[in-house]
């Protein structure tokens, strides 16, 4: 018997403003990388360019494990301002589950699922942290959407995302185009444990770009959650010089789960562990 095909989706047509999106972030994509940026060549090496030492390392974990990106006003309003924060990571096995918008092609399905799933396995490896791609329960939940789908998701994050604020849901459904992708993590009231997360991916990405996100924001969503402009080579910085998990990236993971560092640590408790355990993962460098 020939082998079995695999079945056909009609998936419906993306609006003219999706497809708007798929071009302009194309346009984007090629920019870049026509500047050089979203570089490959992070891991498994350092790049000759891009050399770090054990207290560069510390000091770039310091500043992306433990400071947010953003803080909250009095209105409720979230602004981007670099403020101290605790030391947040998971304690359960994180699960992590592709949600796809009903326009995403089957094709981009097949795709993003083999690197995600390749993705989380390393993302375990490297933290020590459980973690997987599944199609069964899950608490990290990635939502690949287009302009509509994304723009009508309030509702469903209201429903299905207990404690999510309305300012969470209007920076999703509002999300301008200078924001590729994101995140949130979430802990139970003032715990510093995260108990689930939600990112969010443009399905108007072209491939490099879609793959970019998945490797920033489900790093952030284990705990580094901030973006320091110092960091060299990382992706945590915000400026796209480096598309994919540095070698950098991996030991600040490796370091956010040492149960040397406690979770809900403050960056002066946290600092002298941090540097001594930069100081073993990189022997003889200063």
């Amino acid at each position: 018997m020939p082998p079995e095909r695999p079945a056909k989706f009609n998936h419906p047509a993306p609006s003219a403003e999706s497809r708007a999106a798929h071009r302009y972030f194309a346009y984007v994509q090629d920019k870049l990388k026509s500047e050089g940026l979203m570089r490959t060549d992070g891991a498994p090496t350092t790049p000759a360019d891009a050399p770090y030492t054990a207290a560069d390392l510390a000091t770039n974990f310091i500043h992306i494990a433990l400071y947010d990106e953003y803080a909250t006003e009095k209105n409720g309003q979230m602004v981007a301002r670099q403020t101290p924060s605790r030391l947040r990571r998971w304690v359960a096995p994180v699960r992590m589950k592709l949600h796809f918008g009903p326009t995403i092609p089957e094709t981009e399905r097949i795709k993003d699922r083999r690197d995600v799933g390749a993705y989380a396995a390393r993302l375990g490896r490297v933290s020590g942290h459980p973690v997987a791609l599944t199609t069964g329960a899950s608490n990290f939940d990635i939502y690949v959407l287009n302009e509509d789908e994304r723009r009508g998701f309030g509702p469903f994050l209201e429903r299905h995302v207990p404690g999510i604020t309305p300012e969470a849901v209007r920076t999703i459904t509002d999300m301008p185009r200078t924001t590729y992708c994101l995140v949130f993590a979430f802990s139970k009231g003032d715990s510093a444990v995260y108990e689930r997360a939600v990112a969010v991916i443009r399905g108007e990405h072209p491939d490099a770009l879609r793959l970019l996100c998945y490797h920033e924001e489900l790093a952030q969503g284990l705990g580094l959650a901030n973006d320091w402009p110092k960091a060299r080579p990382s992706i945590f910085n915000d400026d796209e010089e480096f598309a994919l998990l540095t070698t950098q990236d991996e030991l600040m993971l490796k370091m956010l789960y040492d149960p040397r560092l406690s979770i809900g640590m403050t960056p002066t408790e946290a600092t002298p562990i941090v540097r001594r355990l930069a100081a073993q993962l990189m022997p003889g460098d200063t």
